[in-house]
């Protein structure tokens, strides 16, 4: 009788826990796992193509403009590369264990300056890399923060963003170039309220530099620096009135910028604006869209810019002697970082479409007549063996929300890929981040790898608070009406009803940064009409986010969600955390966090992950310590989407899946 009593306690003692938490490690101990199963070996060979897709990025012309700077992945991150001619060998540049960052080319240099940080902490260096012998040194201070490269016309000045006067303004520094061994620095414009400013560009001269202030979304303001003076002038914008108002060039004589703005209509125009009298002329009345990118050829005489119409981009060339400008025909997609070679006969550009990675081509132009003939391909981007003619191109929907807009129900824009089988489909919502962000059909292998290996419709949807559709609907989810967006997102799961080919019963969310929120908030408000949640980098509650987010980002952020100082606001906020309401959250959720994340700090997911936990319920957690904000490290994100990949399949897929231990 007293062996078995004795065998009874052994087996109680060693027998497994279904409540104790199970952790692990990958990567030579940098991504900790906590109550995340195996990956099954079939799921890994499964995505295995998918997350051997890369791109390519423009990063500038060299060599006389018989060559081009890109930056793309061979290894675990993003390095420079040098290519030599159309469909040429990418040759490396830079060989570092984290990825490259801003990339500016010194003019009139064999010398490029780039920003590098570390472990995804944001803290970025500025450094020059000499592109003949390979060598390069920091030009910074190792602790502050810096960034928004920009060179003067000689290139002997460059001016950025530093933290480093006391670690948390966002002020304006220049160094001087003539002595390239030891350059000095000076601060140009200190931030003096919490809000940001960077620098736009010099004038021809460089005795006056273009700049920028931005308070938030709604209101941003342009400066102009002289040099000789020490003046500091406002150009554009208002300290009251809210308006959009961004800084681009000079034009040739200095006389004149080029601006962005609100002040004119519901979107951004492209507006000359005379310096010395103040008039504007609005280039752009005819287009009913914001204009968001813009660059000037070295002589000013010609311009390029991109239209956002309703997600898609236009390109368009323009005159700058006559104001006049003409559509050109590209592939329907998504196009940036926009640059003239010296010569102006050439415009590099980067083409991303729901069916083809980023990749940069070089549009041949007549500058006299503004023709533009060939399309020249330079980047020929892996895709993993994939066929992506097969991949799925999204439907452009817009479906009812609750309230209405000039007494119509408002509409919300949403991209919806449909997989080509017959349906009706287990469906994935995908929220972006910002909040003033908007999801754009980019080239996605990880859409594309839902729609094959689960089965999966994706919806990516625009709720209230986006960019890209005018500074009314940008402004929608401020302050106390927050839970606004929220939902918008209701009403896109009354709208799945509605939908033959989508199944309302098998309905998961997923969503970054603010994204992150947005799938909290709504597990807490509709965990029943939900199988899955996946937080990834997510505010859990907005008081705690206020209060550890970086000292340098702190005032901006209260400006779009709210001071949490202030006890009504901080009521408000308090009300609409979704970590004070664990107890509405009955669905299974998947956390994953950076270490080092300096804008949503890990302590955001570990008080959700805790709270959940205490409440019953049993967590996926992936933490990557050597990651900030996002998963950078190829072999974390691949590691991130094999799980992501199972968690669908245990749960949205799946039948009588429960959420608690």
């Amino acid at each position: 009788m007293k062996r078995i009593l004795v065998a009874t306690a052994l087996s109680l003692l060693f027998a497994p826990n279904i409540n104790a938490l199970e952790k692990r490690t990958l990567h030579s101990g940098n991504l900790v796992l906590e109550d995340i199963p195996i990956i099954p070996e079939q799921i890994k060979l499964d995505l295995n193509r998918y997350q051997n897709v890369r791109s390519a990025s423009f990063q500038g012309w060299v060599n006389d403009d018989n060559s081009i700077l890109i930056s793309t992945r061979f290894g675990d991150v993003n390095q420079l590369h040098r290519v030599d001619k159309a469909a040429g060998a990418r040759h490396q540049l830079t060989f570092f264990d984290e990825p490259i960052g801003q990339v500016e080319v010194q003019p009139n240099q064999n010398a490029l300056a780039f920003t590098m940080d570390a472990g995804g902490n944001e803290y970025s260096q500025i450094f020059m890399l000499d592109m003949e012998t390979g060598t390069h040194k920091m030009l910074t201070d190792g602790e502050s923060r810096n960034r928004a490269l920009t060179w003067n016309r000689d290139g002997d000045k460059l001016a950025f963003q530093s933290t480093k006067r006391n670690g948390t303004s966002n002020d304006i520094w220049v160094a001087s170039f003539k002595d390239k061994d030891a350059p000095e620095q000076k601060i140009a414009i200190e931030s003096t309220d919490g809000s940001w400013w960077g620098p736009t560009s010099f004038n021809n001269s460089s005795d006056k530099l273009l700049a920028q202030r931005y308070v938030s979304a709604n209101q941003s303001m342009i400066y102009l620096k002289d040099f000789k003076s020490d003046a500091l002038t406002l150009l554009a914008g208002d300290e009251q009135k809210k308006s959009r108002n961004y800084g681009l060039d000079f034009t040739a004589d200095g006389k004149n910028i080029f601006l962005l703005t609100d002040r004119y209509s519901d979107f951004n125009h492209l507006v000359l604006r005379n310096i010395q009298s103040g008039k504007e002329t609005i280039i752009t009345k005819d287009i009913p869209w914001d204009i968001n990118q813009f660059v000037l050829n070295k002589d000013k005489t010609m311009a390029a810019f991109s239209a956002n119409e309703d997600g898609i981009s236009k390109l368009y060339l323009l005159d700058t002697n006559n104001f006049n400008y003409y559509s050109i025909k590209i592939p329907v997609g998504i196009v940036y970082n926009l640059s003239f070679n010296d010569s102006g006969n050439k415009l590099a550009l980067v083409i991303n479409t729901p069916q083809s990675p980023a990749d940069v081509y070089a549009l041949d132009i007549n500058e006299k007549s503004l023709i533009a003939s060939k399309l020249d391909r330079w980047t020929y981007s892996e895709v993993g063996g994939l066929n992506t003619n097969n991949f799925v191109v999204p439907e452009l929907v817009h479906y009812p929300t609750f309230d209405t807009n000039d007494g119509k129900p408002r509409k919300i824009p949403a991209f919806v890929y449909k997989p080509k089988a017959k349906g009706p489909h287990p469906v994935i919502i995908s929220i972006h981040g910002g909040p003033e962000g908007q999801y754009r059909p980019y080239f996605s292998s990880t859409y594309q790898l839902w729609l094959k290996q689960l089965g999966a419709a994706v919806i990516a949807p625009n709720v209230r608070g986006s960019a890209g559709y005018g500074k009314e609907y940008v402004a929608l989810d401020n302050g106390f009406q927050r839970e606004d967006s929220v939902k918008d997102i209701g009403a896109l799961l009354d709208w799945i009803k509605t939908q033959p080919d989508l199944d309302e019963n098998r309905v998961a969310v997923i969503g970054g940064s603010y994204g992150g929120y947005m799938v909290l908030a709504s597990a807490v408000h509709y965990s029943d009409k939900l199988k899955a949640a996946v937080d990834i980098v997510g505010i859990s509650n907005f008081v705690t986010f206020l209060k550890n987010t970086k000292s340098y980002r702190r005032d901006l952020r209260r400006v779009e969600y709210g001071d949490e100082r202030d006890p009504e606001m901080n009521k408000h906020l308090e009300a609409i955390s979704p970590n004070n309401h664990i107890d509405k959250i009955n669905v299974p959720l998947f956390v994953v966090q950076g270490e080092n994340d300096p804008r949503v700090p890990v302590t955001e997911a570990i008080q959700i992950v805790e709270g959940m936990r205490k409440n019953g319920h049993k967590v996926w957690y992936m933490n990557a310590l050597n990651e900030g904000h996002g998963y950078r490290k190829k072999e974390n994100r691949d590691s991130y989407q094999q799980a992501t990949v199972l968690f669908f399949k245990q749960f949205l897929l799946g039948k009588n899946t429960p959420t608690k231990k």
